[in-house]
């Protein structure tokens, strides 16, 4: 009996192999100060249009009348216009976002929009008191069949979100111009 059952949780395991989505946008969404209309924008960033009333139900709680699931390629779409926003949209037709997404995949599209270098997110995960090492992260952006290759859990992801909160909503950590310091 106990066989089963641990097989079974290991099958849940692999289902959800990371955060809930709908809590990584409502984190994005506040650490951004994005209001609807910005949300809304991100998506359009994508070639994907969205309406209101489905970032309102997206960033409802679990449980909450009206509250709708952030699928996957949901998520990635909103990740893609993130990137365009944030670093320029690329000329021509814009990536396709993925249908399954990992933890990996969620902070490599947040490394690549913020323009952050590894030791920018070693510093971003310090300021939630969470201390990684240069190749643990790396370990994080390498293909799953690399040897080296480790899953991202879901306490990094966690951890990176509340110290990129930390860094963009301390109004006196901010240097004018600059979310990030010089690396002169």
């Amino acid at each position: 009996m106990d066989y089963f059952i641990h097989i079974d949780l290991q099958r849940l395991g692999t289902q959800t192999n990371h955060m809930i989505n709908n809590d990584i946008l409502r984190r994005i969404r506040y650490i951004l100060d994005f209001d609807d209309a910005q949300m809304i924008e991100t998506f359009a960033m994508a070639d994907v249009e969205v309406r209101r009333g489905h970032i309102v139900s997206w960033l409802l709680k679990e449980g909450e009348h009206s509250y709708q699931e952030c699928n996957d390629k949901m998520l990635a779409t909103f990740l893609n216009g993130l990137i365009s926003m944030k670093r320029g949209k690329k000329r021509g037709v814009q990536p396709k976002p993925e249908n399954s997404l990992t933890n990996n995949l969620i902070l490599k599209k947040l490394k690549i929009a913020f323009n952050l270098q590894s030791e920018d997110v070693i510093a971003i995960l310090a300021l939630s008191g969470f201390e990684i090492s240069a190749p643990e992260l790396s370990s994080f952006f390498r293909k799953p069949e690399h040897r080296n290759y480790r899953a991202c859990k879901d306490q990094v992801l966690r951890n990176f979100l509340m110290g990129l909160q930390i860094k963009l909503r301390n109004k006196e950590q901010k240097q004018p111009g600059s979310i990030w310091p010089s690396r002169d």
